[in-house]
């Protein structure tokens, strides 16, 4: 019976897990996106998102704990820097799995893994939801059909004399 075992394993050791999601880890933070499958993102994001958190308290006993999982002083420089900068206001869920279909020649389901305030496109698109009724394009219609009705007034005035003239 498998109760309570709720680890992802990915048919690897302990220690070649470890290195695997040290490695993407790193390779993540630094390129702010990565692709890889939805097993591996879901275990990805359980081992990063401690260590984001970790991350926007930036002292010395933080960068080492942080240090101990990634062992690698670029990927620590920009977690401290650049990433916490983004992320500061944030309570957690600082990364976004987008799930991309299966590969061709296993059929595993494969994804993106990113960095949740490092897409630009994602965070645009929020910003320009709108509804379908909106009431606000309603009055600038409204506004526009009366600018259109004194011109023609107008041109019915102009006409008007003008045809009292011919028949004169």
């Amino acid at each position: 019976m498998r109760h309570n075992k709720k680890f992802n394993h990915l048919g690897r050791t302990a220690s070649h897990r470890s290195a695997m999601l040290a490695n993407m880890a790193i390779s993540l933070i630094m390129h702010k996106r990565i692709t890889t499958t939805v097993a591996k993102a879901k275990a990805l994001k359980k081992y990063v998102e401690p260590l984001i958190t970790k991350a926007k308290e930036d002292t010395t006993n933080s960068r080492r704990v942080v240090f101990s999982y990634l062992q690698n002083k670029d990927a620590i420089k920009e977690l401290f820097g650049e990433v916490s900068q983004k992320v500061g206001d944030r309570p957690g869920g600082y990364t976004r799995i987008i799930k991309l279909g299966t590969r061709q020649g296993d059929a595993a389901q494969i994804c993106f893994i990113e960095l949740v305030d490092f897409d630009e496109a994602m965070a645009k698109e929020t910003k320009k939801k709108s509804t379908r009724r909106s009431r606000k394009s309603a009055p600038n219609k409204a506004e526009a059909a009366p600018a259109e009705a004194p011109v023609a007034e107008e041109a019915k005035a102009e006409e008007a004399p003008a045809a009292e003239a011919k028949a004169e």
